[in-house]
């Protein structure tokens, strides 16, 4: 006998917590093991809602796979991964989770940051290799400190207004650069991203990312940072560069660098793997208990509100 549930389709993984709770309300098929049509399960043409992350492909093929769709719910900010002309034209919602992830994005920022600039990972590696030893005061080169130092973020929403305040408690210089100035934040713009880039010793990328701006931290933002400079990417993996990043670390142009996100997740490439001076993560920024909790239960009410013909609390904006 066919379930009397509205059926909801996971485009990949999520927690254990999550998936009991949609199970308490929904028909729940997947996750699926890649977003494509060919990879939809049996009953996918009862599926009206798809629950996916802003990275993987809700592209029009997968659309029109899904002949009953009325709502795409995205658990995260991001939403870059839907062909949104295709949602229009089906008139599906579209829903993200925005701000829920802000402030444990914000804190693992600044933790790759620390751990960049101040070599904590060479530190670690250094004491385990026994290479710690005599009576010396100095026992690793220097490095500047972060007490002032110049702080350059790349988008300033959520994450970006929070990695401010973070970087001021640290006692340093805040600049930003973004699609236009923000009137009430108290910190310089920088008309561009390479302005932002000469001007920082550690430039933070945290902006969404679209087509426009795909790869924007190239070899001349790069060469702005310079040799003293460090990179962290807690944002998209395409708003990076990766063979350039893997070349300015190889030549030195810039000092260091942290990505906890990759163009083509899970695969890192190898240029990527080999390069000294840089630290990788496997995009888990977002993921403390309160942050993912948070984006569940705004996934949830998205859900909710659809299938009670309400207004969704978190839809895109399209503008």
């Amino acid at each position: 006998m066919p379930s009397s549930k509205p059926t909801v389709l996971l485009a990949c993984d999520f927690s254990e917590r999550f998936k009991t709770l949609l199970g308490k309300h929904y028909n729940v098929l997947g996750p699926l093991p890649y977003s494509s049509p060919e990879a939809l399960p049996d009953g996918a043409a009862d599926v009206s809602a798809l629950v996916t992350k802003g990275g993987l492909k809700t592209d029009l093929a997968l659309i029109e796979a899904l002949p009953k769709l009325g709502i795409v719910a995205f658990f995260g900010t991001g939403f870059e991964g839907i062909d949104l002309e295709a949602a229009a034209q089906r008139r599906l919602a579209v829903t993200h989770s925005p701000g829920a992830n802000a402030s444990s994005v914000a804190d693992f920022a600044m933790g790759l940051a620390l751990a960049c600039a101040r070599n904590i990972l060479a530190a670690d590696r250094y004491v385990r290799e026994g290479r710690w030893g005599g009576n010396s005061l100095v026992s690793m080169p220097a490095v500047p400190g972060l007490t002032g130092a110049r702080f350059g973020i790349y988008g300033l929403g959520a994450i970006g207004r929070k990695l401010a305040l973070r970087a001021s408690a640290f006692e340093m210089e805040v600049a930003y650069h973004s699609r236009t100035p923000k009137s009430d934040a108290p910190y310089s713009y920088k008309a561009s991203l390479k302005a932002l880039a000469e001007w920082s010793d550690i430039l933070v990328v945290a902006a969404r990312a679209d087509l426009s701006n795909r790869h924007v931290v190239d070899r001349s933002v790069l060469a702005a940072l310079g040799p003293g400079g460090h990179v962290i990417n807690v944002a998209r993996g395409s708003l990076i560069d990766s063979e350039a990043l893997a070349e300015a670390l190889e030549r030195g142009t810039i000092a260091g660098a942290a990505l906890d996100v990759f163009e083509d997740e899970p695969n890192v490439p190898d240029p990527l793997l080999h390069a000294p001076n840089l630290i990788l993560s496997p995009h888990i920024a977002f993921a403390s208990t309160s942050a993912r909790e948070a984006q569940e239960n705004m996934v949830l009410a998205n859900l909710e509100a659809f299938y009670a013909g309400r207004t969704v609390p978190n839809p895109i904006d399209r503008s």
